[in-house]
């Protein structure tokens, strides 16, 4: 593959074609391993995750008092920040200094959290994560070596997918 060309897309392929398609982004690794530990020019080669979804994983439920509690500490971490900052800039009490300003940023995130959840009116009362995860891994290979990747993947111990399923 040529290095670095201005206005090529590193994530494309020329004329890509299907090699397989796995349920787990496991498999679908151990394939492009297998055909690199045999010498294919891997840089060929592209795993899609497809089929995406989003995942909310509920963490606990939010209440005034754990929304301050947040907001306090993250606040209190901004507050640092800032202070350490503005100690390279003053000569005097550099302690009362940092301490002010991590009084200020506890207050800051109190008010601001809090403003933030009042403003939500009770619609989202629970903390959560989220993660767009893809339910299945297609191996994508260029045309001009399609060939040669599904003969080498052939040796590979278990069936081979089917890319059309």
């Amino acid at each position: 593959m040529p290095a670095a060309v201005p206005g090529m897309n590193p994530l494309r392929l020329e004329f890509p074609q299907s090699l397989a398609v796995y349920d787990d982004y496991a498999s679908a690794q151990k394939t492009v391993d297998y055909l690199s530990d045999n010498e294919f020019p891997v840089q060929h080669l592209m795993i899609v995750g497809t089929d995406l979804k989003r995942v909310e994983r509920i963490t606990g439920r939010l209440t005034t008092g754990r929304v301050a509690l947040g907001g306090l500490l993250s606040g209190l971490w901004l507050g640092l920040f800032v202070g350490l900052i503005f100690s390279f800039f003053v000569d005097e009490n550099v302690l009362a200094m940092i301490l002010s300003t991590i009084l200020l940023g506890a207050v800051f995130g109190i008010v601001w959290a809090l403003l933030g959840y009042a403003l939500t009116r009770g619609q989202r009362d629970f903390s959560s994560i989220t993660q767009v995860v893809a339910t299945r891994y297609e191996v994508l290979v260029e045309h001009k070596v399609a060939g040669q990747a599904r003969e080498l993947l052939a040796g590979l111990p278990g069936a081979l997918p089917n890319p059309f399923e």
